[in-house]
């Protein structure tokens, strides 16, 4: 076997002239879409970090928002057992004042009704008095144990009135 250098000259020159137009007209637009595939692959990753910081900022915000609410109600739970405490102790206080005032009218109701009982007790007791003095200057005074009945008899008129 000969081996012939034209032929692997040729090749070469071949292979030479192959690779710049290649290079000219294939390799710089591959590379080029190549290189804006890159570009996009980049760009998609970034704006996937970003979406997942701002789901992430998202989600804490929520939480946050979420954490402030459950403060909110039980703040509110809080004010309104301070208002049924109070509310219950103004009702506790009214009923109590409530009560004293009863109290006190059936008090001053009793010593009305108290004082008008001895009022009518005194003006039975004047006539009762004045009915004795009657029958007593009625009688003739003989003896000391005549006008002792007398005062006797009044007394069980009087005691069975009551």
């Amino acid at each position: 076997m000969n081996y012939v250098w034209e032929n692997t000259a040729i090749t070469l020159i071949a292979f030479l002239i192959l690779y710049l137009l290649l290079k000219k007209y294939a390799f710089g637009p591959l590379f080029s879409i190549m290189e804006q595939r890159r570009e996009l692959v980049r760009q998609q990753l970034d704006e996937a970090k970003a979406t997942r910081e701002q789901a992430t900022a998202y989600v804490e915000e929520q939480k946050q928002a979420l954490q402030q609410a459950r403060q909110d109600a039980y703040d509110i739970i809080e004010q309104s057992k301070q208002t049924s405490s109070k509310q219950a102790a103004q009702i506790v206080e009214l009923a109590k004042n409530e009560a004293v005032r009863l109290k006190d009218d059936a008090v001053r109701e009793i010593q009305n009704e108290k004082e008008n009982a001895v009022q009518q007790l005194r003006s039975e007791v004047g006539v009762a008095s004045v009915k004795i003095a009657s029958k007593l200057i009625g009688k003739e005074v003989k003896e000391d144990s005549v006008q002792g009945e007398l005062v006797d008899q009044y007394l069980k008129e009087v005691g069975g009135r009551s």
